[in-house]
């Protein structure tokens, strides 16, 4: 069993000329089989099973007036040329509503973390301006999901002078350095792990241990030398 994504089989596909299909109807027939009592759910990855659970559904998550889609995002951003590009997630703990702010500029892969007591707009408005305030690099712009925390993101822009992108529902790719580096502070915070005696101070040492580690994409330098670079 090759375990591929409906996106890889979706791309291959249209690749090799066998069948031109988006993803989201590879999505569908999954839920449909899935109703019908199949199996082919099973062999989704974890995170993309809990995300297309809301295929369907009347959820209005997420839909603000005036949000920024990450198609109108400047190209620089998506080519890396330019520093000074950000993502952004929380990270979240088990059995209360503790969890961690997570910030990663897209070129350096630079980690900051903000602790929250709850995650909610104003409590990730606040912490997410206090971050981006004290960074002595320039915060270009922000690219986050379409999760109610992040609402009140034109609070934060006139705050710090950023620009807030939002990506597409359910696509966790279009922000993979931030999921990529989420995986690397569950190294640290695992899920099923309450995060109510996490301190600012922890999240701190977190971040710098992750910044200075060194990553093969740098030649094995590390996010920090990396993010000192930038201009």
């Amino acid at each position: 069993m090759l375990k591929w994504s409906p996106e890889q089989i979706a791309t291959v596909f249209r690749q090799t000329g066998v069948l031109r299909s988006s993803h989201e109807t590879i999505y569908r027939y999954i839920w449909a089989n899935k109703r019908r009592g199949g199996q082919l759910h099973t062999h989704l990855h974890g995170a993309l099973k809990l995300a297309r659970k809301r295929y369907g559904s009347d959820e209005r998550r997420g839909r603000v007036t005036g949000k920024r889609p990450i198609s109108a995002r400047p190209a620089s951003v998506e080519s890396r040329r330019q520093g000074g590009h950000w993502e952004v997630d929380t990270v979240l703990g088990a059995g209360d509503r503790h969890c961690v702010l997570s910030l990663v500029e897209r070129t350096s892969g630079y980690l900051v973390l903000g602790k929250l007591s709850a995650r909610t707009t104003a409590a990730v408005t606040q912490r997410a301006i206090q971050l981006i305030r004290r960074e002595r690099q320039l915060v270009r712009t922000i690219t986050a999901d379409n999760g109610t925390e992040f609402h009140d993101y034109a609070r934060i822009e006139a705050a710090t002078g950023t620009t807030f992108y939002f990506a597409t529902p359910h696509h966790a790719w279009e922000r993979g350095t931030n999921e990529n580096t989420n995986g690397l502070v569950r190294q640290y915070l695992p899920k099923g792990q309450s995060m109510a005696r996490l301190t600012q101070r922890d999240c701190a040492r977190i971040a710098r241990a992750l910044n200075t580690r060194p990553r093969k994409r740098h030649h094995y330098q590390t996010p920090e030398e990396r993010y000192a670079t930038l201009t």
